[in-house]
């Protein structure tokens, strides 16, 4: 059994590879170089986690996890409440999310399952959510991807507007125009009919 000092120590490893991984990318990030981040021998390391690849394992399934708790009360219906709703926004580290774009973006196949248990957990949402779609997978992906680019491009949005949305002034005022976006319909219903029965008949041509 680990000693309370190995937890710690394991503890600090994770997040220590997490922060450079999100920054580096999972090559960009040696063992040297987390173990000397972690302020551990890279033999611990070893010990804790076998390989840079268990680590990666490891801090997959950490984010994975912090991410759907902070998201549980949404995506169950429970909802938040205003003190609980800035709760969640202050405790999802910048980092956690930068995480997973580097992780999905950088074309392994741990990145492609990542990105594929996104997509599951929102498909699970949208089956209870009062949202409709005719195709919740396609649905639950695009939209996992539409939330990803906010962070895949957040230097661009930051220059954009001015404000760096690392910081919390700046992350709240990128998150408020998400909201706005997904608060309000952008097509008339009108448009939005031509546009599906053009589409729908790409989807599936007659014979």
């Amino acid at each position: 059994m680990s000693s309370s000092t190995d937890l710690t120590a394991r503890a600090r490893i994770r997040e220590a590879a997490i922060a450079l991984f999100a920054e580096r990318g999972i090559s960009g990030a040696t063992i040297r170089d987390i173990a000397e981040a972690a302020g551990v021998s890279s033999g611990l390391l070893r010990h804790h986690f076998g390989s840079k690849e268990g680590l990666r394992d490891a801090c997959d399934d950490y984010v994975m996890a912090e991410l759907a708790r902070i998201r549980a009360p949404y995506l169950d219906g429970t909802g938040y409440g205003e003190q609980g709703l800035l709760d969640a926004i202050q405790a999802a580290p910048l980092v956690l999310q930068t995480y997973v774009v580097r992780s999905t973006m950088d074309g392994s196949p741990t990145g492609t399952k990542m990105f594929e248990r996104m997509v599951d957990e929102g498909e699970r949402w949208l089956a209870t959510a009062p949202v409709k779609s005719t195709d919740p997978r396609a649905y639950a992906a695009v939209l996992v991807a539409l939330k990803m680019g906010m962070y895949l491009l957040r230097e661009q949005i930051s220059a954009a507007i001015g404000v760096d949305t690392r910081t919390p002034a700046g992350q709240a005022r990128m998150f408020r125009a998400a909201v706005e976006i997904f608060a309000q319909p952008m097509l008339s219903a009108d448009l939005a009919d031509q546009a599906y029965a053009v589409l729908d008949r790409l989807i599936s041509p007659q014979e």
